[in-house]
């Protein structure tokens, strides 16, 4: 038996069930990017090595108001990563609070990947009703090299105050963009604050979003999204909608990243950059059906020349 499985290893290389190139999407909340932060060259740096990770990552609490930090960041980070060409496609900018608002931010590689449709979710607007602090946004990606090639993503990031009714709103939010798009292919993502003081048991379990069963949340209940040692709480949350999708995602990727433990820093240091983690999770690549399917046969015919 161990020599048949040696006999097999040039098989699994030579089929691609190695080495096949995933895709990851990434959600971070940057705690108060603006003109202050793009500023600390040690802040940009962490923040350039962190994106250069990931094919579309979601950024929060963007709050650039003379919208000079952010690209900034885009071009440093392009110029960080020459492998690859980096867009990005923002929100409005959000708030009820005059004097604090923020932007949802998609930071994507475009070599990879193409928006091909946005949508702000007009919570605010008469006839809807004012349910979120900072509204949706909605982007639709295509990524062929992905196993479900195109796909949409809701951002949102909850006000802390308003956890419950921000959630059980979101749930319509999904269902619109379903309709509107015509497509079961949804990711929600983003600092739901779905944890701790913010949000009981109780009240978690009377939601739709965690009652619904075509919905996978794919971070464990216990992960801890938050950078301080003093805290230990699942802030940051990945959500994806339908059996297509959740077969789409390469299995118990999804995660934070350490990028204090990674890049060797104090917590002083890391609190700089955001006192959030950024989460992550990893798409199959399109090919990883096909080598799956060509191995299995391979290792069919061998095992049939090794019978006979």
């Amino acid at each position: 038996m161990r020599h048949f499985f040696l006999i097999l290893i040039p098989y699994l290389g030579a089929f691609g069930v190695q080495g096949a190139s995933e895709f990851r999407i990434c959600s971070f909340n940057l705690q108060h990017f603006g003109e202050s932060k793009a500023k600390k060259r040690d802040v940009m740096d962490v923040y350039a090595k962190i994106l250069s990770r990931c094919d579309v990552s979601l950024l929060q609490e963007v709050r650039d108001s003379k919208q000079k930090a952010m690209p900034q960041l885009l071009d440093q980070l392009n110029k960080s990563d020459l492998n690859h060409e980096y867009k990005a496609v923002a929100s409005e900018r959000l708030g009820r609070s005059e004097t604090y608002q923020e932007q949802y931010v998609f930071v994507y590689r475009r070599d990879r990947v193409t928006v091909t449709g946005q949508y702000q979710y007009p919570d605010n607007k008469p006839g809807n009703v004012d349910a979120f602090s900072r509204e949706p946004f909605v982007v639709r990606f295509k990524a062929p090299e992905t196993a479900i090639k195109e796909f949409v993503l809701i951002a949102q990031h909850t006000s802390p105050a308003n956890v419950s009714t921000e959630l059980d709103a979101l749930y319509d939010v999904m269902q619109h963009v379903k309709r509107m798009w015509k497509t079961e292919n949804v990711m929600l993502l983003g600092d739901f604050n779905a944890d701790c003081s913010y949000l009981s048991k109780r009240s978690r379990d009377k939601l739709r979003l965690f009652r619904d069963n075509s919905l996978f949340w794919l971070l464990p209940e216990k992960t801890d999204t938050t950078v301080r040692a003093s805290t230990s709480c699942a802030y940051d949350r990945i959500v994806v909608h339908g059996d297509v999708f959740s077969n789409a995602v390469v299995p118990f990727s999804a995660k934070p990243f350490d990028f204090q433990t990674a890049y060797q820093l104090t917590e002083e240091q890391a609190l700089k950059v955001s006192d959030h983690y950024p989460i992550e999770v990893l798409l199959k690549n399109n090919a990883s059906k096909v080598s799956l399917s060509l191995f299995l046969v391979s290792l069919l015919i061998f095992a049939l020349r090794c019978i006979n």
